[in-house]
């Protein structure tokens, strides 16, 4: 026998629970479907960048604008979602029709994705014609999935449905957490049209997000589904107008009223024009916002090219963010509540915003010790120079108006750190002298402003021989190692490894810097000649610069900051992303009207859309040292901190069912009867 659990659930009056909690069952289809369209979208994300570059063959400028183009795209569309949703379709509809425009983003990207299907130009077109797809889907859902939880659960169940919220939040990084683990791997493990699979990579995103769709709509019958309410947000601009329009025309002869949206009140129902101040008294406590996640979406940037730069041994991930949502919900707050301290939303908000604050601090630290391993470019007028022995006794160097170099260098001895040579211009040729077991020899090389070269000093029957190599001191953002190698032997070498070919000519040839994923080579395969030999070069570490003397190995310039000093800014971000974020998304939704729940969840995801933009500004624009940088918005976050926390002590939280006591004598319906008649007599 059939049931129909949405007759069933009125009859009795009740919805159905959760092993005899508050919980309404149908929450945990949306708690899945979120998790599965997070995955979804995120692992998408995680291969997009390569894909532009590998793929479609972009440089990293255009891949890097594309990108972020994109991501800002998915944060301004949830205003387009909330209309849709608050005035027409109402928001299970909207989930189910943009999510089929989700499916068919994915799908367009996969195929676009295919190297057979067309040409670079279809690649092209199919690829941003997904990514806008993708876009407006995941943008246009984003705002009604978490008010759609929200409207399940009954006013008196506020406890249970903050809970909710917390859930909702972890599993939001649960699925992106797994998708950027997985999504690369299919990427580079699995071969495919003869590379890299990325139709893979995107296909199972589309799969993900099928299965989104399925175990939503699979739970229709136990939703409460809150019916739309006509263009609420054309109502709203209408009466805007109008306030702001009686407001100017009758500022010098009419009485002051108490608000100056009470000037549409000829027109207006009171009961829209108190929604309206409840929904724009919260848009202006977000105005500070955006601040919190100009900070928090550097983890992805600014504090990922941190770990580049030092030494990866130890890898940290968004598994903190498990962790804190229920050590917060469990031990933390209900640890304040004992010490009889009232933590409101708002409060939760303003200590979320000071632990961002602290862990731009602790990043600043951390940046300012990274720096010492890392090799500063000279200055104008000067470059650098470090010298590399391999002749068969000591030498010792002379360079005309500088004492560098002044103490015997050994041979085959790891050499010195990069000296400063002054050069007086942007390139001088130098005389440099070289005493070598009695005998003086002079070399003469060009040098030009702001580079670093090694000086490779070798020695011959005829006596020393110089060489000058043009050194690659940056670290690699892609987490790799730099390498190098220099021939002592007569014959060319051929080294092969991780995917990698060196030619390194004979006789104190040098090969070009390439760049090596981090791994172990403990057998490297080496062919000389006929002669076959592999060697043992340990670990090459990421943001190392290694020169390898088929002979011996040199020290690197290595990264020796442990990254796991990054761990208390992790940890205290992540801490203030809980106390940020889910309160964030509570308090958007407890403070909306009914109908424009929606449009304030926009509201709320229109802040990360803008905190995105200030970190385009300051890092374009502000041209600092990234430890001064991070100590910038720091300092800000602190100084906007204080004003939302004197901005939040004025506001008054507001109890929505007080609402029809405010307003006993109409109805919300017999309200926007009246304003479709007065609209009707307008028209008239």
């Amino acid at each position: 026998m059939d049931i129909d659990w949405k007759i069933l659930g009125k009859i009795s009056g009740f919805s159905l629970k959760l092993c005899g909690t508050n919980y309404p069952v149908c929450i945990s289809f949306i708690v899945v479907n979120e998790f599965c369209e997070r995955f979804s979208y995120y692992g998408m994300k995680a291969v997009l960048t390569l894909y532009f570059i590998n793929y479609l063959h972009w440089n990293q400028n255009l891949s890097t604008a594309v990108y972020h183009a994109f991501s800002s795209l998915c944060y301004f569309t949830p205003i387009l979602g909330a209309l849709i949703a608050d005035s027409w379709l109402g928001k299970f509809k909207t989930i189910v029709y943009l999510s089929v425009v989700y499916v068919l983003g994915h799908v367009v990207k996969s195929v676009g994705a295919i190297p057979s299907v067309g040409d670079s130009t279809i690649h092209i077109a199919l690829s941003m014609m997904g990514l806008i797809l993708i876009a407006f889907g995941t943008g246009g859902i984003k705002p009604c999935v978490a008010a759609f939880g929200g409207d399940q659960f009954d006013e008196e169940h506020t406890n249970e449905r903050r809970k909710f919220f917390s859930i909702f939040y972890m599993s939001i990084n649960a699925g992106s957490l797994l998708s950027t683990v997985i999504t690369p791997i299919l990427r580079g493990n699995v071969q495919c049209f003869g590379g890299d699979c990325y139709a893979l990579a995107f296909g199972v995103p589309a799969i993900l997000m099928v299965i989104a769709l399925v175990v939503f709509i699979s739970g229709s019958g136990m939703y409460k589904k809150s019916p739309p309410e006509g263009n609420v947000l054309l109502d709203v601009c209408r009466c805007l107008g109008l306030a702001i329009k009686n407001r100017w025309m009758s500022s010098k002869y009419d009485s002051k009223r108490k608000h100056w949206l009470d000037w549409a009140e000829e027109k207006y129902p009171k009961r829209l024009i108190h929604e309206i101040k409840m929904v724009l008294r919260v848009l202006v406590l977000f105005i500070p916002l955006p601040m919190f996640w100009a900070l928090f979406d550097q983890q992805g940037s600014r504090w990922t090219l941190q770990a580049t730069r030092m030494n990866m041994a130890f890898m940290l991930n968004a598994l903190l963010i498990l962790m804190f949502v229920p050590i917060f919900d469990v031990v933390v707050y209900p640890l304040i509540g004992l010490c009889r301290i009232n933590l409101t939303p708002l409060k939760k908000m303003a200590v979320g915003m000071i632990f961002a604050a602290l862990a731009f601090g602790a990043a600043t630290l951390v940046e300012v010790n990274v720096m010492k391993t890392v090799v500063e470019p000279a200055p104008r007028g000067q470059c650098l120079l470090q010298v590399y022995n391999l002749a068969d006794s000591d030498v010792k160097l002379s360079i005309p108006g500088s004492n560098l170099f002044s103490q015997p260098i050994k041979s085959y001895e790891d050499p010195q750190a990069y000296q400063h040579l002054e050069l007086g211009g942007h390139n001088k040729t130098i005389t440099v002298g070289i005493n070598h077991n009695g005998h003086f020899h002079e070399c003469g090389e060009t040098f030009t402003e702001q580079k670093a070269y090694s000086l490779v000093l070798h020695s011959k029957t005829s006596g020393i021989v110089c060489q000058l190599a043009t050194d690659n001191i940056l670290k690699s953002e892609k987490m790799e190692a730099y390498l190098r190698f220099i021939n002592t032997r007569s014959e060319a070498v051929n080294v092969t490894m991780a995917g990698v070919d060196f030619y390194i000519p004979a006789d104190y040839g040098i090969s070009p810097n390439k760049s090596v994923e981090r791994n172990e080579y403990t057998s490297v395969r080496c062919t000389s000649g006929s002669q076959d030999f592999s060697i043992n070069l340990g670990l090459l570490d990421s943001g190392a610069s290694y020169t390898v003397i088929l002979k011996g190995v040199s020290h690197p310039t290595a990264n020796n900051v442990h990254i796991a000093w990054q761990i208390p800014q992790y940890a205290l971000m992540t801490a203030g992303e809980v106390m940020f974020s889910i309160p964030g998304i509570e308090f958007s939704y407890s403070q909306a009207p009914a109908n424009m729940k929606s449009l304030l969840q926009a509201g709320w995801l229109l802040t990360v859309a803008f905190g995105n933009v200030i970190v385009l500004i300051v890092a374009e624009g502000a041209g600092l040292d990234q430890w001064m940088e991070f100590l910038l918005f720091a300092g800000l976050l602190v100084a906007v901190c204080i004003i939302f926390s004197i901005m939040a002590y004025f506001y008054t939280y507001v109890d929505l069912g007080e609402l029809d006591k405010l307003f006993p004598d109409k109805t919300v319906n017999e309200d926007e009867d009246d304003l479709k008649k007065d609209q009707t007599d307008d028209t008239t």
